[in-house]
């Protein structure tokens, strides 16, 4: 009987414990799991808001700095790839996605950049002098003085950017304008002659102020 006695209590304590038992084994980590705030996990935090930095911003920026964005990049991938295996199952999807978003962003900035690169054409630089596409030699007589109002417009803000390459591309702008004006000038009134004169030689004094300042300057 006492033998009895001692085998049920035994049975009871055991699974009074094994509860408790179980819920600790089943609360406890594995340990490949990567602690959230572990060096690797920081490193793909800081990756994460770096790549997200980057395709955010402004695209002319992005090119002027593109060797050190390449360079950043390379150095924070290599570290974080030779410590992939510490990263969580979640943590290597997130890796994986900032840096598919990282290379379509790169590719695109890289396809601007060698578009940037190719030269205008005549008619790519008059519509950005003037503001529109347009055949120089065949417009109107009463569309050149819009025209030379926009030309000038826009050497009055831009000229202290330009070099001597648009002002030359300018220049030539001017000079297709002065064209097409002589041929039609007769079927402009006085007033609008006189006004394409004063564009002609405020345009001539901007580009000869330059001229000198570039003689002063190297000096």
């Amino acid at each position: 009987m006492k033998n009895i006695l001692l085998s049920t209590l035994f049975g009871a304590t055991s699974l009074l414990f094994a509860p408790r038992t179980a819920a600790a084994q089943q609360t406890q980590e594995p340990a490949s799991a990567t602690k959230p705030g572990s060096a690797v996990e920081r490193d793909l935090r800081r990756f994460s808001d770096w790549v997200s930095e980057k395709v955010t911003r402004a695209e002319e920026g992005a090119r002027r700095e593109w060797p050190s964005v390449m360079a950043d990049y390379d150095r924070q991938s290599a570290r974080l790839d030779r410590a992939t295996d510490s990263l969580s199952v979640q943590s290597r999807r997130e890796y994986a996605a900032q840096k598919a978003r990282y290379q379509t962003w790169s590719a695109e900035q890289q396809r601007l950049d060698s578009t940037a690169r190719q030269p205008e054409t005549v008619a790519q630089v008059q519509g950005r002098l003037l503001g529109e596409n347009v055949n120089i030699k065949r417009v109107r007589a009463t569309e050149l003085p819009d025209l030379y109002a926009r030309l000038l417009e826009t050497t009055r803000d831009q000229r202290r950017r330009w070099t001597a390459a648009e002002w030359s591309e300018a220049s030539a702008v001017l000079t297709r304008l002065n064209a097409r004006y002589e041929e039609v000038r007769t079927q402009l009134p006085t007033e609008e002659r006189l006004r394409v004169r004063s564009w002609q030689a405020e345009f001539r004094t901007l580009e000869k102020a330059r001229d000198v300042k570039e003689i002063i300057d190297n000096r």
